[in-house]
This record gives C-alpha cells, structure tokens and sequence, in this order.
C-alpha cells in the first residue's frame, strides 16, 4: 500500500508530488543532485523550487542542504554527531578519496580548466606518492572502489575494459564538500597513515567518514 501524501505538503501540486519523491530518493541514496544535463537538470531545477521543503524535510534527519553558488549542484552533507545515516569508508576508499581531493584541489588552486580529469594510472601513481607506506589497493580493486564513489556521485568514471589503467575519471565538485577541510588538516590526515597501516578492521577517519552523505542500510551491509 503506498502511503498517502503528507498533509504539510498539499500545496505541491500533483503534477510536481513525482519529481519531489524523485529528488528525496536520491538525496537520500547519493547525497547529491548535480543538474548539469538531461533528466537531472530538470530535478534541480524542481529541487531549486521546492529547496524549502526540502531542507525542511532533511532537518529532523541531521542532514543540512547545501546549493552551490556557482554550479547546478544540490547536496546533502550530514551533520556531524546528529545524522544517524552515515557510514564509514573502508581504509582504502579513505587513501582514494583523501588524493582524489587532493588532485581536486592541487587543480582547483591551479585553474587549469574548469573540469578534473585523470586516468587509473594516474591515480595509482598519486596513491604511491602520498602514500609510500602503504601498499596501494589492487587495480580490481581500485576499479570496485572508484564504482562506489561514482555511484555517490562524487566522481564520474568511465572503464577502459581494453586498458583499464587508462579507465576516465572526473572529480566532480561535490567531493570537495565531502572531505570539507584546508590543506594542514589534510595532511594531518594522511600522517595517520604513514605512521601506522590500519587494518581492514579499523574505521576509516573522522574526515572521511562524515564525507558519506545519507545512505541506505542496503549497501552498506552488501559492501
């Protein structure tokens, strides 16, 4: 039985009530709504209409709603110590995202282009290079992490099946505010790691972990 339409709602129209689901849906599973093209444009543009509502709604959750000023860009950045819907990275998705922001921000501050590109290899070679300590994840499973973080929207990553250290990847901006500190606080966190290698066991950092936005319970236990 679908459950009916809140009543504090009623002034949405009907025609809209599908596209506010939609947009709580992902909100909810990936934390992002970027509208730089096609269908998720039009979920931005309905997110920048009903953005009360919604902040609204994500409030009791601990979820604070940010709009980028200066990009098509929704996000849903859980409140430390209040959102009970974070999970942890693994301790190498926490080596992968902390020099993805990295390479994010070394860009950023070089203004280059407007847009983050690299390769696998790429990727492996900064791994290796910030952390020398640590043996770097394998290229399957690097592959599987950087799957997960495309699927969080905190990148776009496109697999070479024929070379895949030449596998596309773009950092996309919502990584930067998910691992939202400056560049001694970063270097805190990677001296966590070259001091001592974790164990798989062993929760992935503070900065790290506040980096998931709100997700469902299902991936977490299927990861």
């Amino acid at each position: 039985m679908t459950p009916s339409w809140p009543s504090f709602w009623e002034h949405i129209p009907q025609s809209d009530r599908a596209v506010v689901s939609e947009i709580l849906g992902d909100l909810l599973g990936t934390g992002v709504i970027f509208g730089d093209a096609g269908r998720d444009r039009q979920l931005f543009e309905h997110a920048r209409q009903y953005r009360t509502e919604i902040a609204e709604y994500l409030a009791p959750l601990g979820i604070e709603l940010y709009q980028d000023p200066d990009r098509p860009l929704f996000q849903a950045r859980p409140i430390p110590g209040e959102c009970p819907l974070t999970t942890r990275f693994s301790k190498d998705e926490t080596l992968v995202v902390l020099t993805l922001w990295r390479i994010y921000d070394d860009h950023r501050m070089m203004q280059t282009s407007d847009t983050a590109m690299l390769t696998a290899n790429d990727l492996d070679a900064r791994l290796r290079l910030y952390f020398e300590k640590i043996t770097p994840p394998t290229p399957a499973h690097l592959e599987r992490i950087l799957a997960k973080l495309r699927r969080k929207r905190l990148i776009r990553y496109q697999v070479n099946d024929d070379r895949p250290g030449e596998s596309g990847i773009e950092i996309l901006p919502t990584l930067a505010r998910a691992i939202p500190f400056e560049g001694k606080e970063w270097e805190e966190q990677v001296a966590l790691y070259q001091t001592v290698e974790p164990t798989a066991e062993q929760p992935a950092d503070a900065a790290a972990e506040s980096s998931e936005a709100a997700e469902g319970n299902e991936e977490e236990a299927a990861e």
